[in-house]
């Protein structure tokens, strides 16, 4: 009986063994998968503890594997579906060549690599991928992939979605696109890929959703896409497109979400925009539209969006506004609207964000615009009066205020910090008065403030909490008083406290502002001397101290500060020498590419208080975006002594060095002269002596130049720039010097030594003094030449008459 039973279990042993290899996938498929892992996943860490999907790619069984899907309904079980998405940890990268490695699984249909840092190109059809037949959705967006779009991968013909945004892609779109037949969504956008969109991509009849966004796309907007009948979005945003919008837009009846914006289009918006009655979203801002505003726009019932900012567009002020759709954004920014805020606005009950800026409003805020929904107010850039409401402050949705750049009045309401939601704050150019109300430190989230040229006062700051996030503050060109405040958070990045009224020593507390970028502080009565700690501040780029009272020397310890770019201690009493230590300022060196700007963080314009320096002798306002390469130097007007030390000429990266009016002596050193960078040079009103090193020729970026008022002597270099500083006053009082720039003749050691190009450039007296030698060289050298002439004739005529007619040209 025993027996019997044996065989049945294994008879049934048998059958599961064959059904579980049944369930398997292909063993090709599998080493695919396999050698795709041993590419791009990283090495296990002993201290890392987190999962990452690769960990259950050690089964036989790889439809179990995490992101693996097979069909089971076939008898081979064949992987179909790759779902690997942000599988790798960031900012670990890995060569894009791995996704060859998927080739060799021929029935997949969906393929999704993106988010995973694939670095190089995308590999090249011939190693398989036109072998992907069945493939119906390719996603490899947000990788770095670079270089052109292989020109096989449109003969993936089944390709339903196809996404290649967020890479780094070059080249042009290529016309083959319309091979892509059944294509529903294509997404190209955040790429740099050139040239015109091909006309070919209005064969793709099947589009719902189309980006290109982000990218440099040229020429005009091709009337082909009109043919795309189901298109629901189109993105062509934020390229180089030209000429007008297609007047038959309206053809599109089935689109949802239209953004034409940061192009160069001009022209009207077309009448048969207003036939697009599914649309919910519209962005036409940032181009050179111009005309009026179509009042059929208002009356688009599912319009949810609306952004027209920043072109030459006007509302029809004669025209009453009945809108029928129901706004959540809405900016009309500079759009020619006059006269008080419009009172259409209020039935607007779903109203979220809402830009008027950069128009002329006047009067006053109303009450309704105080409402709960608000969540984005920008009003910047107006003629509004009146005082700041405080039923502004009470809703709890509000993170954006901007009312800068107007004429408002008042104090700062006392509620300011019940609106807890604020993160973005700009009152800055009115005429508010007053104290800082406590209140505002419970906006915890609050990462810009802007309370600059106002009337403000007072001396005492509200301290906010360390779990604040604030990074960008702008308190200057105000009356506060007392020592200067620190009291901000651990987060900041940005502190501008300049043209106020502070007093005492650098708080020793700046210290503790680990992330600190710019600090300015110029224009107020801070005494003392620079701190040796100041070196301390690792993270700053921009440190402007000028128009103080500092005094003592300038401390060693500031060439520690190796991201610094701009320095600006003008203004002061500082004695000493110049550091031979700040020629280690690498910051000076090469200058960076990016700067910090909280406006980065946003969608819409954010326009924060420039710094300001003195540039090429005037003092200017350099935007936030122009930091990021410049590089400046100005240690000007103070008491600072002895030699300018020869290691400046390693800050290479500099573009303004200014360390006029001080008493400063010595000869200026040829280094300098390697600044190849330098647009700007004052060493004006010191005692340096010696002659202005030749190197300077090589200064081929200088404009402006200022060395009067020294001791200077001997010829001023010719070449480069230097022959194009020809204004007397850039070398006025150095009585030594000579040269065609202040003209007065150099005497040569040696005749040999003056230059043909140096004798043109001396001008008129040089040529009159010189006259009679050149006249009379002249008529000799003319009586010379017609006698070797004659002679050379006679010979050639009447001694040899057959010569050869090619020896006598040879003898002209």
């Amino acid at each position: 009986m025993a027996y019997p039973l044996i065989l049945i279990a294994l008879l049934v042993s048998l059958s599961l063994l064959h059904h579980s290899r049944t369930l398997s996938c292909p063993s090709t498929h599998k080493q695919a998968l396999l050698h795709f892992k041993s590419i791009v996943a990283p090495p296990p860490q002993p201290t890392n503890d987190s999962i990452s999907i690769f960990d259950s790619w050690i089964t036989n069984n790889c439809c179990n594997w995490q992101g693996v899907t097979c069909n089971l309904a076939l008898p081979s079980k064949p992987v179909t579906h790759l779902s690997l998405s942000a599988v790798l940890p960031l900012p670990y990268t890995a060569p894009s060549t791995a996704i060859a490695s998927l080739f060799a699984i021929h029935t997949l249909r969906f393929l999704d690599i993106s988010e995973n840092s694939l670095e190089g190109e995308i590999p090249s059809p011939s190693q398989g991928f036109a072998s992907l037949v069945y493939l119906t959705s390719l996603d490899l967006s947000s990788n770095l992939l670079n270089g052109t779009i292989p020109s096989n991968l449109f003969e993936l013909r089944n390709l339903k979605h196809l996404n290649l945004g967020g890479n780094s892609l070059t080249g042009f779109l290529s016309s083959a696109i319309a091979n892509l037949s059944k294509l529903q969504v294509l997404s190209i956008e955040d790429n740099s890929l050139t040239g015109p969109i091909p006309a070919e991509i209005g064969n793709l009849i099947q589009l719902k959703l189309l980006s290109l966004s982000q990218n440099h796309f040229s020429g005009e907007i091709p009337e082909s896409i009109l043919r795309l009948a189901r298109l629901q979005a189109l993105d062509l945003g934020n390229n180089s497109l030209t000429s007008s919008i297609p007047d038959q837009i309206g053809a599109l009846s089935n689109l949802s979400f239209l953004s034409l914006k940061m192009n160069q289009l001009s022209g009207e918006i077309p009448a048969s925009i207003s036939d697009l009655k599914q649309l919910q979203s519209l962005e036409l801002n940032r181009n050179s539209l111009t005309g009026l505003i179509p009042s059929s726009l208002f009356h688009l019932k599912m319009l949810k969006k609306l952004n027209l900012g920043a072109n030459k567009l006007l509302l029809n002020h004669s025209l009453e506004i009945h809108p029928r759709s129901s706004f959540s954004f809405l900016s009309l920014r500079a759009c020619g609207l006059t006269g008080s805020i419009p009172g259409w606005l209020s039935d607007q009950k779903q109203l979220d964000f809402l830009d008027l800026s950069e128009n002329q409003l006047t009067g006053s805020i109303p009450l309704w615009l105080t409402g709960p929904q608000i969540g984005s107010l920008i009003m910047s850039d107006n003629n509004l009066t009146g005082q700041i409401p405080s039923n502004l402050f009470n809703s709890r949705n509000l993170s954006v205020l901007d009312l800068s750049r107007n004429g408002l009045s008042g104090h700062l309401p006392v509620n300011i910090g019940n609106a807890s939601a604020i993160m973005i704050l700009l009152l800055g150019s009115n005429n508010l008065s007053g104290h800082i109300p406590p209140s505002i430190t419970n906006i915890t989230r609050l990462l810009a403030l802007d309370l600059s040229a106002n009337q403000l006062s007072g001396d005492s700051f509200p301290q906010f909490r360390t779990d604040t996030y604030l990074a960008y503050v702008d308190l200057s060109e105000n009356s506060f008083y007392g020592e200067v405040p620190v009291g901000f958070g651990p987060q900041i990045r940005s502190l501008s406290l300049a043209s106020n009224k502070f007093t005492g020593p650098l708080p020793a507390k700046l210290i503790t502002m680990n992330f600190i970028e710019n600090l300015d502080l110029h224009d107020n009565y801070i005494t003392g001397a620079i701190p040796h700690w100041i070196g301390q501040m690792s993270a700053i780029y921009v440190l402007n101290l000028r128009d103080n009272k500092l005094e003592g020397a300038v401390p060693f310890a500031i060439s520690n500060l190796s991201k610094l770019h701009v320095l600006d201690l003008s203004g002061n009493n500082l004695t000493g020498t110049v550091p031979a230590e700040m020629g280690r300022l690498t910051g000076m060196v090469d200058t960076p590419i990016t700067y910090f700007s909280i406006s980065d963080l946003f969608t819409f314009s954010l326009d924060l208080s420039d710094i300001t320096t003195y540039w090429k002798g005037a003092l200017r306002d350099l935007g936030y975006q122009r930091v990021s390469t410049y590089a400046n130097l100005d240690l000007s007007r103070n008491q600072v002594s002895g030699r300018i030390p020869g290691e400046l000429g390693n800050l290479k990266g500099l573009k303004s060095l200014n360390m006029s009016y001080n008493m400063l002596e010595g000869e200026i050193p040829a280094t300098l002269g390697l600044l190849h960078k330098l647009e700007s040079l004052d060493l004006s009103h010191n005692k340096i002596n010696g002659s202005i090193p030749p190197s300077f020729g090589s200064l081929y970026q200088l404009t402006t130049l200022d060395l009067s008022y020294n001791r200077l002597t001997g010829r001023i270099p010719v070449g480069g720039q230097m022959s194009a500083m020809t204004d007397p006053s850039s070398y006025a009082n150095n009585s030594g010097l000579c040269g065609f720039q202040v003209q007065v003749r150099c005497e040569p050691d040696d005749p040999s030594e003056v230059s043909e190009g140096e004798l043109d450039a001396q001008g008129e007296e040089s040529i009159g003094d010189h006259w009679l030698n050149l006249k009379w060289g002249v008529v000799y050298g003319f009586l010379l030449g017609f006698s070797v002439a004659v002679v050379v004739s006679y010979f050639a005529g009447f001694l040899y008459p057959n010569a050869p007619k090619r020896y006598l040209r040879s003898l002209r």
